[in-house]
């Protein structure tokens, strides 16, 4: 195999370098026709010559030495599943120095998500408001560092920019923090986190925890939650909880139950136990959906609340933001007792509009990737507040649309 071939090859890999090396190549002159491509792959790792100061570009190389150039441009994060494919033996047979690449290559990885969303709402009853609209920039930016095989740790940074407000306010917070690894075969996460409970977006809980998860099991999973439930908004806070769960798919059949236990809930006044059970099919393009919550809160003061509710939901497809075109249509019914939910993880404000009445009513939405990894979706949702505050029902009507990147 001649090391033009391989040029070739490599450069299809996509192996880029930010700065370019003085030519370490004796045998590629400036003005060569492969002078910037072999640069590039130099600067980057993937190719190192002879030792004598050449390249070669005319020798034949053994299948050994093109399987190097797989391996280290394997570590650099370049997408060669073919040419792995190809070179799997060799590959296997220098399993000591591609490790050794690997470890060399960086231990911290970033990734970022910037979404700007625009929100109009119609809130009526009791919880009238003045503003009717509003539209937020938010950027997070992930840090995910390796501390060994078996463990990392994850940050997240976020910034929010509300582009109606004139005076430019915005907010930067340090939002998650947390290591996740193994201890044997039990899976460990540890430090704040976003926590979903229930199905879907999180029936019962969509918010950043403090807490010890435990998970166990591959075709039946179990976990256990031990943390307490933080956020800045009052409305959204309880004191420590605790959950177990349990799930498993048998075929297309996937089944799902647990247990919630919330101390001192802010919108409730009290504590709050919460057991559910839910299931979703899959059928063709399909997926339906459904689960029943009930709770052990039957009055709180002297408002008769419902202690039990169920969700059920379809959906047909879904945006892949890594494949532009595709799409995906989506619609749920919400019938939840106020007990039945700590912070729900819909794109409408249901612990400050519905409170402790608990409430009921509809959510549809499409999605649809734009480009590669940029998806925008708009959802439409109507509900009303299960029970009246003095003589009027809380109501709330809102219109969510969303354009996320992702890098």
């Amino acid at each position: 195999m001649k090391k033009s071939l391989v040029l070739a090859m490599a450069m299809a890999l996509g192996v880029t370098a930010s700065a370019y090396a003085a030519n370490p190549f004796s045998d590629v002159p400036a003005g060569h026709w492969a002078y910037d491509s072999v640069n590039k792959l130099a600067a980057a790792g993937i190719v190192d010559g002879y030792g004598d100061s050449t390249f070669g570009g005319d020798r034949l190389m053994t299948r050994y030495e093109m399987a190097q150039i797989v391996a280290k441009a394997m570590a650099k994060g370049a997408n060669v599943d073919r040419l792995a494919a190809e070179f799997a033996d060799e590959l296997d047979s220098l399993g000591v120095r591609v490790a050794a690449l690997e470890k060399k290559s960086d231990n911290v990885k970033i990734n970022a998500q910037i979404r700007a969303h625009y929100q109009s709402y119609d809130k009526g009853g009791a919880y009238s408001k003045n503003t009717n609209a509003t539209s937020v920039l938010r950027s997070r930016i992930w840090l995910n560092g390796q501390i060994n095989e078996d463990w990392k740790y994850v940050g997240m940074l976020q910034n929010q920019q509300d582009l109606l407000d004139d005076e430019g306010n915005e907010i930067t917070e340090f939002q998650r923090a947390f290591v996740t690894g193994r201890i044997g075969g039990v899976k460990v996460e540890a430090g704040r986190n976003n926590t979903a409970l229930g199905l879907g977006v999180g029936n019962i809980l969509s918010n950043r925890t403090d807490a010890v998860k435990l998970g166990f099991g591959k075709d039946l999973k179990v976990g256990f939650q031990y943390g307490k439930i933080s956020s800045g908004d009052e409305a959204k806070k309880a004191d420590k909880y605790l959950a177990a769960t349990l799930g498993g798919e048998i075929g297309k059949l996937g089944l799902n139950a647990g247990y919630v236990k919330a101390d001192e809930v802010v919108k409730l006044g009290q504590d709050d136990k919460i057991w559910y059970v839910g299931a979703d099919y899959k059928f063709g393009d399909f997926t339906v959906d459904a689960t029943y919550l009930s709770s052990d809160v039957d009055k709180i003061g002297v408002n008769n609340v419902d202690d039990d509710g169920y969700v059920i939901g379809l959906a047909y497809k879904g945006a892949k933001a890594a494949k532009a075109g595709t799409y995906g249509i989506y619609a749920k019914y919400y019938d939840q007792g106020a007990g039945t939910y700590i912070h729900h993880g819909m794109n409408t404000d249901l612990a400050n509009d519905f409170g402790r009445y608990g409430f009921k009513g509809y959510m549809v939405g499409v999605n649809y990737a734009l480009a590669k990894n940029i998806v925008a979706a708009v959802e439409y949702s109507d509900f009303d507040a299960k029970n009246n505050y003095g003589d009027k029902k809380p109501s709330d009507k809102t219109i969510w649309s969303e354009v996320v990147f992702t890098f």
